[in-house]
Formats: C-alpha cells, structure tokens, sequence
C-alpha cells in the first residue's frame, strides 16, 4: 500500500493546492486515490472527496487517540491503491508549542507514512536546503522521504533548487510546482469555501492535474510512497447491543460538517440515519426519535434559512418534545432566536435556544476543547468526558440565565458551556465521538425511551 504524508514548513505553502493536484493527477493516470487530512479541519476534506470521489477521512490523533487513528486509516484505504494524507499548519505544529501532540509529524510516525515536504521556494535557491536540513533534523523518526518545489519562478530555477537540496539532505525532489495564481482556490473566514457550494469542479481538477502531471516524475514519487502494510479493517466501536433508532441528520450548504466516523458509528450500533435538507426547506423527517445538527455555514445563508417558517417550527416543536438532539457549532446557532450578520442585520433563527448569535469580523475562538459533563446531560454525563474543537466567528449572547451542557478546557482556561435543555446538547463545540465511544450508545438508548416524532 502506498501512502504519502504532503506537508510544508507553514501553513502558507500551497499544500492544499499540492494536494489536491497530485490526487487529481493521480486519478487521471488510473490510480484509486484515498485523501485524508489531519487535523479537525471539515472544509479541506470536502475537496477531497469532489476530486478522488470517495469520502476523505481526518486523523486527528489528539482528538481520536493513536489506535483510533490507525483504524481509521486502514479502513479509509480499503480498494484504494494510495493514500494521500494532507497535513495541517506546519509540520510540528500541533496542540501546544512544546511538543507535537496533534501534528502531522506525530500522525506520519504513528501510520509509518513517509513525507513529501511542500516548501514555498520563490525567492531562493540554496537557502531552501536550509529549510528542508533543518526539518530532516527536527524529528529524526519523521521519515523525510522527498520534497516538492512549490511556487518555482522557471524550470531553470527549479534545477537550482533541486541541485541544492539533493547534495545537502540527502532526499530527492520529485518535482515542482510554477506560481499559477489562476488555480488558486477561494477563501473566507473559516478557510477554504467548501466545494459542496462551488457546484462542478471536474474542469478546475482537471486543470490542476494537468499542471501537475507535466512537472512531476511520477515514478519517484510514487517509489517515495512505498510504506509498511498497515492492519486490517476494524469497527471503531462495539456495541454493547443493537439499537432501534431513527436519527434525522440535517444536512446541506448550511449544515454539513459531519466526521464521517460519527455517523458510521451511530449506524454500526444500529441507527437509521434519515437526511434532510432545512436550507431546501424539508421540515423534520417523519418517524424520528434522533435529530443531529452538524455545523457549517448557516451565517452564509440567513436569510434563506429564516424564510423556512416550516421547518423551524417542526425542528423546535420536536425538540421541545423531548427529541434527543445535539447540535453542534452551526446546527447551534441555527437553534437560537437570532442571528445578526456582520452588518448588523437580525435574522430570525429556530428559536428554541434564548438568545442570539452576533457574526465578528474577527476570530471569536478556536482550538481543540477538552469536554466534561455535567449533571442532567443524556450524552456526555457528569463524570464523564469527551474531545473536540471549535473554530467560529461567532459569539452566543444569552437571553436569562443559560443551562450549561458540560464544561470545557482549552488554551484559554476552563469555563462552563453550552446549552442543555429537554434533551438538547447544543454548543460551539465539534465533538468526535472515537474520543468518547459511549457518546453513541448513550444517545441511541435515550432515542428508544422516547415516542418517534411525527
């Protein structure tokens, strides 16, 4: 099985770009191409997922856990014959600034998946060395397998560079990439701009694979990708019993940021995942006794969103009941009174959380969250803990006095969060339940006390 880790001094290297144009040359030259990203980031593997038509996975091995990630892998690249890991920020940056827990170096030593490091050479030539020698010596058991040439003025400047890096470090350059801001892809405040709102893509990929495939040579680049067979295909999680549920899962432009291991597991222990659209204006699924909203964008589409009198009045009237709901970043906002855009403009939301959300200009909180319950939580009870993330430009402002969720630990200290109420979970945070499996069983058990909704 081959497998190749892309990833770049910094976070400004192009490596999405690089990615993106190796899967796509890759799948013009025959080969089944799984993409993974690591990290938390949802935005990255939508990409991957348009360009190699199966749906691309994160490793996160502080979220997940070491075993979780490697089950996630070696399940990912079931029927594929490479798989291309797309790395976050710079190699060694990770959770904190002292070790590299949550960095894409510790998740290439935990896969055994070689390197091909993306360094932004426009401007230098020797120098480039440096960077690479310095990263070749940062982590020895990071295994430095190669190195792209991104953002070369000229094939000529290219031959400088590779002679340059070669003599000093060791590795090969297996190619370059010119500067082409015309393949750069779009972005705003939380990244990239997801490629479910681009519509077609195939003709952007196309040309992206084509640039690629002229200035790449591919057989040592794919020698460079031969990695240690990796384990067999395992379930995340086992369930004490099957379950009987029916679980409506908002999904579309507005509310589309699902780890794909989420919905797999709610389906391994028995759930039927029902999909609807509230942005298209599918009230409530019938005969649910589950609702799950993810987050994504509803800030981008406010306005039509708050046109759906249908649909929030069925969402709030089935929360209201008793549903067994989590909502989480975007799916939370959706369930306030209120959201204001960034030029002062109130839309009027679900409803069912008092309050409102106010859009920033500025980033209102990201990084990774340590989860704790509390008393009176169906999902993640006092006692207990779980893990994820938050990335949001977006702060809640409460109407009365808030029934926190569960209690969260970050960077920035430890504070009470969320909002619980009839048997809501709903907050700023991004859960992945590989970090708390019994998550899962604990809402599908509360789904079967319930009466089916509708």
């Amino acid at each position: 099985m081959r497998r190749l880790v892309i990833a770049a001094p910094g976070s400004g290297a192009g490596k999405t770009t690089v990615t993106l144009g190796l899967m796509a040359a890759l799948k013009q030259r025959g080969y089944t191409v799984q993409g993974f990203k690591c990290g938390p980031d949802y935005i990255d593997p939508t990409y991957h997922t348009a360009v190699t038509g199966r749906p691309a996975r994160n490793l996160d091995s502080w979220m997940m856990g070491s075993e979780a990630v490697k089950t996630v892998l070696a399940n990912g690249c079931q029927g594929a014959d490479i798989a291309i890991i797309e790395g976050v920020m710079g190699l060694f940056d990770g959770k904190q600034p002292l070790s590299d827990e949550g960095s894409t170096a510790e998740i290439a030593v935990l896969t055994q998946s070689p390197v091909l490091l993306v360094v932004d050479c426009s401007g230098m030539a020797r120098s480039a060395a440096a960077i690479v020698r310095g990263f070749q010596t940062f982590r020895p058991d990071v295994r430095m397998a190669g190195v792209l040439a991104n953002r070369v003025g000229s094939e000529g400047h290219f031959r400088l560079v590779k002679a340059a890096i070669e003599q000093t470090c060791g590795i090969p350059v297996v190619g370059y990439l010119p500067k082409a801001e015309e393949l750069t892809l779009p972005e705003r405040h939380l990244g990239l701009v997801p490629s479910i709102e681009r519509g077609e893509l195939d003709s952007f990929f196309a040309e992206l694979g084509k640039k690629v495939m002229r200035t790449i040579d591919w057989e040592l680049l794919l020698s460079i990708a031969e990695a240690p067979a990796f384990g067999p295909s395992a379930p995340l999680i086992r369930p004490s019993r099957p379950y009987r549920a029916r679980i409506a899962v908002a999904k579309d432009a507005a509310f589309h940021f699902y780890y794909p291991e989420n919905l797999e597991m709610l389906s391994a222990c028995g759930a039927e995942l029902v999909y609807f659209s509230p942005l298209a204006g599918e009230p409530l699924p019938d005969r649910v006794n589950g609702l799950y909203i993810g987050g994504g964008f509803p800030e981008e589409f406010a306005d039509q969103l708050a046109r759906q009198t249908a649909v929030k009045q069925s969402i709030r009237a089935a929360i209201e009941r008793g549903l067994p709901t989590l909502a989480e970043c975007g799916g939370f906002m959706f369930l306030t009174e209120q959201l204001v855009t960034t030029d002062g403009t109130a839309y009027e939301m679900a409803g069912v959380i008092p309050g409102r959300v106010v859009m920033k200009t500025k980033l209102a909180a990201l990084g990774y969250r340590e989860v704790h319950g509390r008393k009176g939580n169906f999902l993640l009870p006092e006692g207990e803990q779980a893990r994820g993330h938050e990335f949001h430009y977006s702060v809640y402002e409460p109407r009365g006095e808030t029934p926190f969720a569960y209690t969260t630990s970050g960077r920035k200290g430890t504070k009470p969060d969320g909002y619980l109420a009839h048997r809501l979970v709903a907050g700023y945070v991004h859960f992945h339940f590989a970090s708390a499996p019994m998550m899962v069983e604990r809402w599908l058990a509360e789904c079967e006390r319930v009466t089916i909704y509708g």
